[in-house]
C-alpha cells in the first residue's frame, strides 16, 4: 500500500493528478462535468477531521489507475424475460434497444431539468463521491416508467480497472412501478462511481436491488437519492462484499409525507476491507413510515461503519419510523462502528432505533453439529441465515447473484 492520504499535500496532489487526467468536458454531461470539476478542485479530498469521513480511509484511492476502465462482460447467465442492459460508462446502454411498453427515454430538455433536482432535494448534491461522478461520468442512463404502467429492468456492470462512472436518472409519474435489479462487478484495482436520481410521483413504487462484488483492491461509491410524493413506496435493497473500500450513500426525502420508504443494507468485510454506509432519509409531511434494517457481517481485520440519520421536523407529525442496525462479528479484530440516528421535533410519532453486535452463538452451532452437520457447514448456515433478511428485499434476478459462497467470508 503507498502512503495514506492523511496529509493535505498528498490529497491535494493525487486529486490534480487525476482531474489533470480527464478527458475535455464534451457531450450532454458537458456542463455538469465542469462543474463537477471546478468543485473537486475547490473541496479537496476530504479528511478525517471531517465527521462525516472520520472512519472512512481513502488511502486505498492513491493506489488506483486513473484512466478510463476497460468494458467487460459481467459473469452472468443469459438473461431471461426481463429486459438486461449493460452500463459500462462509455456507450449507449440503449443504442440498438427496444424498450417494453411503459417506458421511454428522457428528452434533452427533460434529462437538463431533472438531473442534479434529487440530488438537491436529499442534499447530497455537494458530496464529494457525487461531485467525483459528476466530474467523470459522460453517460446517463434516463428513463420514465409512464403513469400505470409496469416495467422491470436489470442493469449489469463490469470493470477491469480503472474509473468506471455511472449515472442513472429515473422518473416514475403516477401509479407507475418499477422493479430494478442492479449489479457491479469489480475484477481488477479501479474505482466504480455509481449516482441514481429517481423521483416516485404519486403512489408511485420503485424496488430497487443492488449487488456488488469487488475485491481488495478496488473500490466502490455509490448514491441513490429519491423523492417521495404522497403514497408512493420506495424499496431500496443492497449487497456489498470484497471490496477494499465501499461506501454506500442512500438518501430518501418524503416531499409531502404519506409515503412509504423500506430500506435494507448488508455489508461483508475481511481482511483489511472497509465499508461504510450513510443513509439519510427526511420526513417532510406527516404519516410517513420507514422500516430500515442495516446489517453487516465483519471478519479479519475487516471494518464496518452504519451512520443512519432520520429527520422528523414539526410538520411530519404521525410519523412511523423504524431503523435498526443488527451486525455480526467473527473475528476478534474486526471492528464495527454503528450510529443509527433520530432527530424529532414533532411530538405525535411511533420512531424507534437500535443497534446490536454479536458473534456466531455456541448454543446455535452446538446444536446443528448434534444433527451431524459439519462445524464449518453449521457456520455458513448461520452467516446465510443472518444475511437472508436482506437478500429476501431483493428483486428475484438480483436474489438469484447473490449465491452462498459469494457471502462466504472466513471467521480468522
Amino acid at each position: 500500500m503507498t502512503a495514506s492520504l492523511s496529509a493535505p499535500t498528498q490529497r491535494a496532489a493525487w486529486l490534480e493528478q487525476w482531474l489533470s487526467q480527464l478527458p475535455a468536458a464534451s457531450g450532454a454531461l458537458a456542463a455538469v462535468q465542469q462543474r463537477g470539476r471546478a468543485a473537486l478542485a475547490q473541496q479537496g479530498v476530504p479528511s478525517s477531521r471531517s465527521e462525516d469521513w472520520r472512519f472512512t480511509d481513502l488511502s486505498l484511492l492513491q493506489a488506483l489507475p486513473l484512466a478510463a476502465a476497460q468494458p467487460a462482460q459481467p459473469t452472468l447467465a443469459a438473461g431471461g424475460s426481463v429486459l438486461r442492459l449493460q452500463l459500462d460508462g462509455q456507450s449507449d446502454p440503449l443504442a440498438g434497444v427496444t424498450l417494453p411498453a411503459g417506458l421511454e427515454v428522457l428528452s434533452e430538455a427533460e434529462l437538463a431539468q431533472g438531473l442534479g433536482h434529487t440530488l438537491a432535494a436529499t442534499a447530497c448534491q455537494q458530496h464529494w463521491p457525487v461531485e467525483l461522478n459528476q466530474a467523470s461520468a459522460t453517460q446517463v442512463l434516463a428513463l420514465r416508467v409512464k403513469s400505470r404502467a409496469s416495467a422491470a429492468l436489470e442493469l449489469v456492470s463490469a470493470s477491469s480497472g480503472g474509473m468506471l462512472p455511472l449515472r442513472i436518472l429515473l422518473v416514475l409519474e403516477e401509479k407507475a412501478q418499477l422493479d430494478l435489479s442492479q449489479l457491479i462487478e469489480a475484477r481488477a484495482a479501479g474505482l466504480v462511481s455509481l449516482v441514481i436520481e429517481a423521483h416516485l410521483a404519486r403512489s408511485a413504487q420503485l424496488r430497487h436491488g443492488l449487488v456488488a462484488f469487488g475485491q481488495s483492491d478496488a473500490a466502490l461509491f455509490s448514491h441513490i437519492a429519491v423523492e417521495q410524493e404522497p403514497e408512493s413506496q420506495a424499496a431500496l435493497s443492497n449487497v456489498a462484499a470484497g471490496w477494499g473500500l465501499a461506501r454506500h450513500e442512500p438518501r430518501l426525502v418524503q416531499v409531502q409525507g404519506q409515503a412509504h420508504s423500506l430500506l435494507r443494507g448488508l455489508q461483508l468485510v475481511g481482511g483489511q476491507q472497509i465499508a461504510d454506509t450513510h443513509s439519510f432519509v427526511q420526513f417532510s409531511g406527516p404519516e410517513g413510515e420507514l422500516d430500515q434494517v442495516h446489517k453487516a457481517v465483519a471478519a479479519g481485520q475487516g471494518r464496518s461503519v452504519f451512520n443512519g440519520a432520520v429527520r422528523v421536523p414539526r410538520e411530519a407529525q404521525q410519523t412511523n419510523a423504524a431503523q435498526l442496525s443488527r451486525n455480526l462479528l467473527l473475528s476478534d479484530r474486526a471492528r464495527i462502528d454503528t450510529k443509527p440516528e433520530l432527530e424529532i421535533v414533532a411530538d405525535d410519532v411511533k420512531c424507534a432505533h437500535g443497534a446490536t453486535v454479536s458473534s456466531l452463538q455456541t448454543d446455535e452451532l452446538f446444536y446443528l453439529q448434534s444433527r451431524g452437520i459439519g462445524a464449518e457447514q453449521a457456520a455458513g448456515l448461520l452467516k446465510r441465515a443472518f444475511c437472508e433478511e436482506v437478500l429476501r428485499a431483493l428483486p428475484e434476478p438480483a436474489r438469484q447473484w447473490c449465491p452462498l459462497d459469494q457471502l462466504e467470508l472466513e471467521s480468522a
